[in-house]
């Protein structure tokens, strides 16, 4: 809520001088920590912040989301194990908006998707690769490459850790890029370029008095991700309210139409993310515009996704404008979190022994547009990429509820999208 800058109290030397040595305190807390662990020989967390660091350009007049581009490129932090507190260590310059990273199982190389990077005559999108420093844990740029399509929003790892997929968002492609021995990535050894019938600009299960509109005006790849298994890589169209499901030959690196080779959602709905729970039996999609889950049983052998439930992911009293972000589910497939922005909430979802959800509750953001949110290894802290309001906020996760608490850490990143973790300790 705002305040009249006119009636607020004013803040007396005594008590500006006890909250700054309080502060000042839980900083030196924390480095002595930080700098206990260094002592003893512990290599540390590391947690990477991919940025809007350029204002988006040429797109179009329908494009509702114009970060201007406040982050640096990849902020680096260690993070206090105990209490989830992020120190600042670094900055690895880039001006071409890195907003979602990759980091492949052993925690040596990150693969970052640079949204405002412009190459060709095509304008096409890059990828970069980096090595990751195992003292220290600061990158290395390798190599950067096209991605195949315009503005590159997401990238993920096969699970042989030898190919690199990419969602270009204005492109409305995919893309799949090979790994090299040194971590290097070679030219896109596939590309598919989605089509089809465009949504309606109102979504079939909008909130009452919703006037969100984001994507249903082109096609727009937002995600592509392999299942556990490698056979088989889904990606969605927002546009096309379509998840495709294709066939993956890791000898070549090619992609081809699975025999079911689309599943469509309600129109104008839009899904944005998917996650799949722990069994790798259930599969839930996130929808932006319509601000529901979709959750689908899924067939790991034919590659096939049988619907079973949707739920919205605001509160039964909730009217007007929202739109989606992330969906995560928990380590420990208990819980399913969602990310509403305009609400600027994360909705918590209990996971019930056939899959189904279940809302329990909210929790704010601290923040405004919430990007996206990541949860630590441990699964014991959440944090929420709150892409407006140019912060992060810690929240502690209770594992038995899957209710969240903010810790009262907000750590300032222009535009923070994305956030990744590699323990140096272990890696």
């Amino acid at each position: 809520m705002s305040q009249d800058v006119n009636k607020l109290q004013p803040v007396s030397r005594r008590s500006f001088l006890k909250s700054s040595v309080v502060a000042a305190g839980t900083t030196s807390l924390l480095a002595k920590t930080l700098s206990a662990e260094a002592t003893e020989g512990k290599q540390p967390l590391m947690a990477y912040v991919g940025t809007f660091s350029a204002p988006l350009k040429d797109v179009l007049p329908t494009q509702v989301d114009l970060p201007p581009g406040n982050g640096r490129g990849i902020h680096l932090f260690q993070v206090d194990r105990q209490t989830g507190a992020l120190a600042e260590a670094g900055i690895n310059e880039m001006g071409t908006s890195p907003s979602c990273l990759a980091v492949n199982a052993d925690g040596t190389r990150m693969y970052s998707a640079n949204e405002t990077d412009h190459v060709g005559k095509t304008k096409e999108g890059t990828v970069s690769s980096f090595s990751i420093n195992p003292s220290d844990g600061k990158l290395t740029l390798l190599n950067t490459v096209p991605s195949g399509g315009a503005g590159p929003t997401y990238v993920s790892i096969h699970p042989s850790g030898r190919h690199l997929f990419v969602a270009n968002y204005f492109g409305g492609s995919v893309a799949v890029l090979p790994i090299q021995e040194d971590g290097q990535l070679g030219k896109a050894t596939d590309v598919k370029v989605d089509s089809g019938k465009i949504g309606p600009t109102r979504a079939t299960n909008a909130p009452k008095g919703s006037f969100a509109f984001s994507g249903h005006d082109r096609t727009h790849a937002h995600m592509i991700q392999s299942d556990p298994s490698g056979r088989y890589v889904l990606h969605v169209d927002l546009g096309l309210d379509l998840i495709y499901v294709w066939k993956f030959d890791e000898k070549t690196g090619r992609l081809t139409p699975n025999d079911t080779a689309t599943v469509s959602l309600p129109p104008g709905d839009g899904p944005r993310h998917f996650h799949f729970h722990p069994n790798g039996k259930w599969f839930y999609s996130i929808q932006e515009e319509g601000s529901t889950i979709v959750f689908f049983d899924y067939d790991s052998k034919s590659g096939t996704l049988s619907e079973r439930q949707t739920i919205s992911t605001l509160p039964p009293e909730f009217a007007g404008s929202n739109f989606c972000s992330e969906i995560l589910v928990s380590s420990d497939g208990k819980f399913v979190y969602a990310g509403n922005r305009l609400h600027d909430s994360i909705g918590i979802f209990a996971v019930g022994p056939d899959g189904q959800l279940s809302f329990t509750g909210e929790v704010w953001t601290r923040g405004n547009y919430p990007r996206s949110f990541s949860f630590d290894p441990t699964g014991r802290f959440l944090y929420s990429c709150n892409q407006r309001a140019d912060n992060v906020a810690v929240f502690k996760v209770n594992r038995k509820t899957g209710g969240l608490k903010f810790t009262g850490q907000y750590v300032p990143v222009g535009n923070p999208s994305h956030l990744v973790f590699v323990d140096l300790q272990s890696s």
